[in-house]
């Protein structure tokens, strides 16, 4: 059985693959502004879908078929994060964790840092 959220879900799913397939590594890493493009136009959205079923639709229960594409997706979009700063990730986080480090920080690139060690702290060229 698949929530109401199942389409955004599949959506999401389907660009984090077509942003992974279609993947050119970074000529003179890092490129933070495409580090940051993954960000706002991929993990943002899909960690802000997760908490509106979370907090606006009590009932909502993701099938495992969703909650795997949700993943994927989480994992596919910080792994591309991580490669705009030359760095190999192989990414292995939940969307609850990151929808938790987003709830603590406000920020979708302080839950990137904190959940994929980069940009390394001290190295932070101050870009948002």
């Amino acid at each position: 059985m698949s929530s109401d959220y199942a389409g955004r879900i599949e959506d999401f799913a389907e660009r984090a693959r077509r942003d992974r397939d279609g993947f050119e590594p970074p000529a003179d890493p890092p490129d933070e502004e495409r580090a940051m493009g993954y960000l706002r136009r991929g993990l943002g959205p899909l960690v802000a879908l997760y908490l509106e079923a979370r907090t606006a639709d009590w009932d909502v229960e993701f099938s495992a078929a969703e909650l795997e594409l949700l993943h994927r997706a989480t994992n596919d979009w910080l792994a591309l994060y991580a490669r705009c700063y030359g760095t190999e990730l192989d990414a292995g986080f939940t969307v609850r964790r990151a929808a938790e480090l987003l709830l603590d920080t406000h920020n979708i690139r302080d839950t990137a840092q904190l959940l994929t060690g980069l940009p390394a702290r001290g190295t932070d060229r101050g870009s948002s």
